[in-house]
């Protein structure tokens, strides 16, 4: 969906495809028929874009042989699909019945992740839409934080300096800008705003015109990050917000109380990992996966918990349990309620359908569709709310 900012300027709204997990290529030109339309009818929508996540297996197929770039441009453009941004962050087997830690690899001390994401800029500078000349890329924010010192920082933001060098070139030769965002998640190198400053201000750090910040709603709400103090510190670093994933965590306000840890295991699931934060006086203290925190005593409960649990945002949680809706509101009005947009990509990314508990679970690809397409019609509300205007 698109839509106009009162500065005159559009606003690119889409749906993360990695709910969809589709590894290779035909799997990719499956699910464009399978969800994304129905999605689209669902929203009386002539037009939607949506988030591309493209696996390895699918980036080769489609660096190596372009007919099958056309094939795909194609089929974007009879289902009434356009695609100005991409998930670069999973490598591959994000269906797999157990991701967990192996989604951070290859990560950006590897040739491979380079290489990976040289692709998926090559190919998203030929899938966007005749009247976008500017495309971004959402990316793994350096590495997993064990096992990774100043050698391996070193490594990692050489391998992004080349990459801005690549897509200078990529400029030259297509006429369209591509940027990447580092996306700072619980857990890893790049876990928070301050940490991403570090790392994109430093004499290593790659240029701003290429790389820059993806923020992901829920990751700021988990680490009890202040909206307003974030877009700050990356404003005044004069770091760039490249785009904004619109997605909200899962929150228990008294972890203390009784029929609150049960309800938190009930999204304490074998396929994802969900980083989960106490926050106390002292700081936050934290537990790696939401299984490990409830164990006896893993972690205060003195105050409230936050899970990295991507929950839908249409539908409220039961109580005890809460999503972070307030603070996803209160980002969507910074970044686009002002005089001008902090970004002009937004992207709904709710990947863990079939990992909520089984009473939450969409039993069939109706009724997936069904909740995607309500996601994106709360995302719709917030900005019309914001006076943006949607676009045909």
């Amino acid at each position: 969906m698109r839509f106009r900012h009162p500065d005159g300027s559009t606003v690119h709204v889409s749906y993360c495809t990695n709910v969809h997990a589709a590894e290779d290529f035909e799997g990719v030109l499956r699910q464009l028929v399978d969800y994304a339309e129905p999605v689209r009818r669902r929203l009386h929508r002539d037009r939607l874009g949506i988030g591309l996540w493209l696996a390895r297996s699918a980036a080769r197929t489609l660096s190596e042989d372009p007919g099958t770039v056309r094939t795909l441009r194609t089929a974007l453009e009879s289902a009434g699909l356009e695609v100005v941004t991409l998930n670069g962050f999973p490598y591959q087997g994000f269906g797999d019945d157990r991701v967990k830690y192996r989604v951070y690899r290859p990560d950006w001390t590897e040739r491979a992740r380079l290489d990976h994401t040289t692709d998926l800029a090559r190919l998203l500078s030929s899938l966007l839409p005749e009247d976008v000349t500017e495309g971004t890329i959402s990316t793994l924010p350096l590495a997993w934080r064990t096992e990774f010192g100043p050698e391996a920082r070193t490594a990692a933001l050489a391998n992004l300096g080349t990459l801005a060098q690549r897509l200078d070139a990529l400029e030259e030769l297509t006429g369209r800008a591509i940027r990447v965002g580092l996306e700072p998640e619980p857990g890893c190198t790049v876990e928070t705003t301050a940490d991403a400053v570090d790392a994109l201000t430093g004499s290593e750090a790659p240029p701003h015109h290429r790389v820059g910040v993806c923020l992901d709603t829920c990751h700021l709400a988990a680490g009890f990050e202040d909206p307003d103090a974030s877009l700050d510190a990356l404003d005044e670093a004069g770091i760039p917000l490249v785009k904004c994933q619109l997605s909200a965590a899962l929150h228990a306000e008294h972890p203390a109380l009784p029929g609150v840890r049960a309800a938190l295991a009930d999204f304490a699931e074998p396929r994802f990992l969900h980083q989960t934060r106490a926050l106390t006086p002292a700081g936050l203290r934290y537990r790696d996966d939401l299984g490990e925190a409830l164990a006896p005593g893993a972690l205060p409960t003195a105050g409230p918990w936050r899970s990295h649990f991507h929950v839908p945002l249409h539908a409220p949680l039961a109580p005890p349990l809460t999503a972070t809706l307030g603070e996803l509101r209160r980002t969507l009005a910074r970044l686009v309620g002002g005089p001008r947009p902090l970004t002009h990509h937004l992207e709904v990314e709710t990947y863990t359908w079939q990992a909520l508990p089984a009473a939450l679970r969409p039993q069939n690809r109706a009724q997936l569709a069904d909740g995607i397409a309500a996601e994106l019609g709360v995302a719709r509300e917030l900005l019309t709310e914001l006076g943006l205007k949607e676009l045909p």
